[in-house]
Formats: C-alpha cells, structure tokens, sequence
C-alpha cells in the first residue's frame, strides 16, 4: 500500500537522526515506498474550507547533517494526504492546541496520527486521572495551599508544570525542602496554568521505565536511569537508557489502559512507569523507538506503520 504522508514537526534539519522517533518513522515510510511531505506548525492553514500546509517533499537518509533533502515549498492540500503525522514536541499550549482542532477537521479525509481530538483532550499528565488505582498520589492546583497541604501529607514530592516535557521545570522537594512556596512563586510569574504535585517514589534511582504501545500493545520498553545527582530520568537531562524487560505488573498496566488508548486512535503513545506506578501517557510526541529497536532488535517504526495500514484498510 503506497500512501501519501506529511509529517507535522519542529524542524526537520536539527534533529537527532540517532534518536528522534519522527526520523525513523520517516526512514521506515520511505522504505516503504510512500511519498513524504514535512512542514513546521506554523506552516498550517485554514483556507475557505480546506486545510492547507507550506510543505516540502521529504527524502531521508542516515547521515547527520545531511539527512533530510527538502524540496522546494508547495501548498498542499492534507484532506489529499493518506497519514498526516501531528509530532511537534510540546508545550502543549494555545499554539498547539489550535493545530489539534485544524487537524480534526481532516476526519473523513486523512488519518491524522495521533486522533487530535483525543491529543487535544488527553494531555500526558491529565490522561493518567483515568486510572487512579495505578498511579502514585497526585494533585493538580494553582492554590498554594493545595499545595502545602499534599507535601504535609506525602513530605517528599514532585512538583513539575503540568504542561512541560523533556523533564524541563521538574522538581523534587524533599521532607526538609523550604522551597514550595518561592517555586510557586516562580511558576505562576510565567504562566497562568496549574501545577502538578506526586508523591516522590524512591525506585526512580533504578530508572524510569518508558513502554511503547502500538495501537494498544504494548511492544517493549526501554529503563532510563538518572544521571549521578539527578532525580530526572529524561534523556533530553543525561538520563541513561538500558535495555529492560517488562514486569508482570507494567503488562497488566497496559493491558489496563492499551484498549482506552486504541479507542482513542492513539497508535504511538508512550508511556511512563516508575517502580510499578504509571506517572504519564505520553500522546503528544512520544518518544524511546531508536532505543527500544537497538535493544531489542525489533522493528517497532515497521509495527506502527503496520497499525496504520490496517486502520486505513479496516
């Protein structure tokens, strides 16, 4: 099946060929045969009726800093493309939540990865609300005397922006830790969103389990491990990846959510599992396929063009 594919990222010409997800599921489209376009978020439209991008033709190839060749900028019309790929990385904000609602208008036209409508409507930190009985004890507020009162209750704990990624603006505040208050301070100074507090769990010094699930299932995981002196495990902060096999408790935690997911035509999504505890589902722009298909010596870009194929025949 030859399909037409765009890709909606940041820029192509400054990613990590050895570790961006967007990459490989290129490269893999491109083996495949399929015809690719890429254009940035701010390069989308709505035009009398039809939603519009300024996009390039694709072609890529495994060498850094030459491994995208662009062709000269076009209008496309994306109800025309077969897979349109929503992949820009986060902050989730007005911007972005704009994207989701033009993209959502291609229903009945293209098949827009992930569902934007469920993106728009399941942001990483606010989807895991659906399943209290596997995460770790959380808030979400503004109010600092919400706040004050959970790390009274819980001592030491996590307070991070509830829209962030990559593990920017992430915070451990320990039993003996007197800056709540100033950090509040801070965030609220910047933005108008609110805050999300958990309790701190201690097996984050073992690492941070990212398991990737296809269209539900899950396909293998990778363990990101602090660096020395570091609570954040993100790769984008020097967390290590290793390879890791997955618990009897983290498949039943897929097998928990991955139908909720499916549903929502959330095909890539990655989510995060602290020492038994589901903390996030990642369904903005997952990431974790280069390191996953290393260790494990599977194909999991190829499974993921799979799931959409057969979405696409079904």
């Amino acid at each position: 099946m030859t399909m037409k594919v765009a890709f909606q990222m940041d820029p192509i010409g400054s990613v990590n060929i050895n570790a961006d997800s967007t990459f490989r599921l290129a490269e893999e489209a491109q083996a495949r045969g399929h015809e690719m376009w890429v254009y940035t978020p701010d390069h989308l439209s709505y035009r009398e009726g039809r939603v519009m991008a300024r996009a390039q033709s694709l072609r890529v190839q495994r060498v850094q800093g030459d491994h995208a060749d662009l062709g000269p900028v076009a209008d496309i019309d994306l109800g025309e493309m077969d897979v349109v790929w929503l992949r820009q990385d986060p902050p989730f904000d007005m911007g972005y939540i704009t994207t989701t609602h033009l993209l959502d208008r291609l229903k009945g036209q293209a098949l827009v990865v992930n569902d934007p409508f469920w993106v728009r409507n399941s942001p990483e930190k606010l989807l895991v609300l659906d399943f209290p009985d596997l995460t770790p004890p959380t808030a979400i507020a503004r109010d600092i005397e919400v706040l004050r009162e959970f790390k009274e209750k819980h001592g030491d704990i996590i307070l991070k922006p509830l829209y962030g990624n990559g593990g920017a603006g992430v915070f451990r505040l320990d039993p003996n830790d007197r800056n709540l208050t100033s950090l509040h301070e801070l965030f609220t100074g910047m933005s108008r969103e609110p805050l999300i507090v958990q309790k701190f769990l201690p097996d984050v010094s073992a690492g941070d389990k990212r398991i990737i699930l296809v269209d539900g299932e899950p396909v293998g995981g990778i363990n990101r491990v602090p660096a020395k002196g570091e609570t954040r495990s993100n790769m984008h902060v020097g967390g290590r990846p290793e390879k890791t096999d997955l618990t009897e408790r983290e498949r039943e935690i897929c097998a928990i959510i991955g139908p909720r997911l499916k549903e929502m035509g959330q095909v890539f999504v990655g989510i995060d599992v602290i020492g038994g505890y589901l903390t996030e589902i990642n369904v903005t722009s997952p990431t974790g396929i280069q390191e996953l298909e290393r260790f494990d010596g599977v194909n999991v870009a190829g499974q993921i063009w799979e799931a959409i194929e057969a979405r696409l025949a079904g």
